[in-house]
């Protein structure tokens, strides 16, 4: 260990001026791509294997991957205020944050706006506050957030028309696959109303159970 510059996991290290609360509220703000990904996709997978949720968390991954080579090609450095931080060995254009948060917002409104806008308003809300946070804690300046702001709109937008237009009618396929039925991947973009749907049918097999042993 002698000799080699030591390296801190930053996942989850986001630092904020001690008292400052609104930067205590936004340090967490911050911090909610991870648990999306962490979190909501982990979850999904593990209990819904929607097809549109994987295909989402894919687009997700893509763009971080994307973003990496941007940040690696620009190599613009982040604002002096972070070196305060210490986790300023990592460029700075385009905001990753920034990015992924806007790629989901774009992404989660173009597959849901009809039925949820009250949950799209907020996905948007964590967007903009998600922006406004890197920039206020001192981890990216304004043209930095924007730039991955815009990106993950493309990308996003792209993205949704790949998947909706290009993949969606191969969705029942994917489903029949050996590889669908061995994970139990499914497609339910058919159905209105999911949730009553799911209500239903499991109300309507514990009837179904309830007969049989009477």
């Amino acid at each position: 260990m002698a000799g080699h510059p030591l390296k801190a996991v930053t996942l989850t290290h986001v630092r904020y001026p001690r008292g400052d609360q609104l930067g205590h509220f936004l340090a967490w703000v911050s911090l909610v791509p991870v648990f999306i990904s962490l979190g909501g996709f982990v979850t999904h997978f593990i209990f819904r294997r929607e097809l549109q949720g994987i295909f989402l968390a894919l687009g997700l991954l893509i763009s971080q991957f994307i973003n990496e080579l941007i940040k690696t090609s620009v190599q613009q450095a982040r604002p002096e205020t972070c070196a305060l931080l210490e986790t300023c060995d990592s460029h700075g254009w385009p905001s990753s944050h920034s990015q992924y948060m806007f790629f989901f917002a774009v992404y989660f409104t173009l597959l849901t706006w009809r039925s949820r806008w009250a949950a799209v308003l907020v996905a948007w809300a964590l967007a903009v506050l998600t922006m406004f946070s890197r920039v206020y804690l001192g981890y990216h300046t304004v043209s930095q957030v924007f730039a991955g702001a815009v990106l993950g709109i493309i990308l996003g937008a792209m993205w949704f028309r790949i998947i909706n237009t290009g993949l969606v009618p191969y969705f029942p396929a994917i489903e029949e696959s050996a590889f669908g039925r061995m994970f139990y991947v499914k497609d339910t973009s058919h159905i209105p109303n999911v949730l009553k749907f799911e209500y239903d049918n499991a109300r309507a097999v514990r009837k179904n159970m309830h007969s049989k042993d009477n």
